[in-house]
């Protein structure tokens, strides 16, 4: 080993956070070629050490197979913090040539789930090391690429995220000054296993343009933007709204038809379960409907109008869960709101609905032996409970599907329909028998 080498080796391996530093402030020529000749060993130690957007290129200028080895002996979070910086093709190559015990750990960590902090972040995010002082972190921030500066986060040399420097104390700051003494501790972070719509609500209530992602040790490991959480919440939105009519929140508009009809049939099979349901329901009440034909004629009007006063309950509430408006206490209130709602629009529109068919009966456009105020008030009182009801269901059902680790936009459209139809042709058939002497003319 010649007498440079060793002198560097050993600088490493008794000053490995020097030597960190010293590695940062050369230029990427001299020091990859400095690297190249490092032994296993000490390079891990290095690696482990530098800021990813320095160690990563020093990385990739080796050969794979080499590059294999270096990640294999590196701790797996330090290794996952690298390989997520190479493209998706060269990261599964790399992975490849891993013994099968060091590739798996790795994998799982490069693979965030879509929607959590991790699956929406961006890995390529520069930090400072709290050991630098002004000067050289002015020199650092002149070398870091335009594209992964967004908050000037500063970390100590295990990577763990410090706090934050504003750009306005560094510039004006001797250049002798640590940044240690400039740094502002009180930065918000986000854990990389958080919610993606927690992460989006908190970015939107406070205004911010990036959001730092930390892991379970505190250790910075990629950036939200906003641009990323924006895209993401609409990504959600949309999703949410195709699940709500029962197609899969993957379905795309020139998605194969194989994969269509096996994400809409089962739910179609569910929906036609539940109007065999409210099917037989009517079945109960073939009598009546034979002696009363004007009941088959407005049953429509009242199992639709549940439908529509359910839909608009299950929306706000569905809003109010994503947005965690409705928080754990709340559920009550919003439920009591509901209802009332639901009811007072009962009313009003009960009372619309009884005089439209008084005077269509009234008017002779639908008499046949039916009289028309024993049918306005059956239509009537029907009309109030099928909507009480809907409202009733609509804030019901989401919540409780929520709170059994359902998701409410996938299926509550189901059982609400279920409930406006079965409810709706019950009452409205229902009053109708209690009412029948009013109904017929004798």
């Amino acid at each position: 080993m010649k007498p440079l080498e060793a002198m560097l080796q050993s600088f490493i391996e008794l000053h490995p956070e020097e030597a960190a530093r010293s590695f940062e402030e050369l230029d990427s020529s001299e020091a990859q070629r400095l690297f190249q000749t490092l032994p296993a060993g000490v390079v891990v130690s290095l690696l482990s050490r530098l800021s990813p957007h320095i160690g990563t290129p020093l990385l990739a200028g080796l050969e794979n197979p080499r590059i294999a080895e270096l990640l294999a002996e590196m701790p797996p979070r330090a290794a996952s913090t690298i390989l997520r910086q190479f493209d998706p093709i060269q990261r599964e190559a790399l992975l490849e040539k891993l013994p099968r015990e060091s590739a798996k750990p790795l994998r799982e960590l490069t693979h965030y789930a879509e929607e959590t902090a991790g699956g929406m972040m961006d890995p390529r995010v520069a930090s400072l090391s709290i050991d630098l002082r002004a000067e050289q972190a002015i020199a650092a921030i002149r070398r870091t690429p335009r594209q992964v500066l967004h908050y000037l986060y500063v970390t100590d040399r295990t990577g763990q995220l410090v706090g934050v420097l504003t750009m306005r104390d560094l510039l004006v700051a001797n250049p002798e000054t640590p940044i240690a003494e400039l740094v502002r501790k009180n930065v918000i972070s986000v854990p990389d296993t958080m919610g993606s719509q927690e992460v989006i609500n908190l970015m939107r209530d406070h205004h911010y343009l990036a959001l730092p992602v930390v892991d379970y040790e505190g250790r910075l490991v990629g950036i939200v933007t906003e641009s990323e959480a924006l895209e993401a919440g609409q990504r959600a939105a949309f999703e949410d709204l195709q699940k709500l009519s029962g197609a899969s929140a993957d379905e795309r508009a020139l998605s194969p038809v194989s994969q269509v009809v096996k994400s809409r049939l089962p739910w179609l099979m569910i929906n036609l379960g539940t109007a065999f349901l409210a099917a037989a329901v009517v079945g109960l009440f073939e009598e009546t409907i034979t002696k009363v034909a004007a009941l088959a004629v407005l049953m429509p009007v009242v199992a639709g109008q549940g439908g529509n006063t359910g839909a608009q309950s299950l929306a706000v509430v569905i809003r109010g869960l994503a947005l965690r408006e409705i928080i754990s206490g709340l559920e009550r209130k919003v439920i009591r709101k509901e209802l009332f709602a639901g009811v007072i629009n009962g009313v009003l529109v009960a009372i619309a609905t009884a005089v439209a068919v008084f005077g269509w009966q009234f008017l002779g456009e639908g008499s046949g032996g039916t009289r028309a105020s024993g049918l306005a008030l059956v239509i009537f009182l029907a009309m109030i409970i099928n909507m009480g009801a809907a409202a009733l269901a609509g804030a019901v059902i989401p919540i409780v599907l929520r709170s059994m680790g359902r998701d409410p936009a996938q299926s509550s459209s189901i059982f609400l329909t279920t409930v406006t139809d079965i409810v709706g042709f019950a009452s409205f058939l229902g009053f109708a028998v209690l009412f029948l002497p009013m109904l017929v003319e004798s």
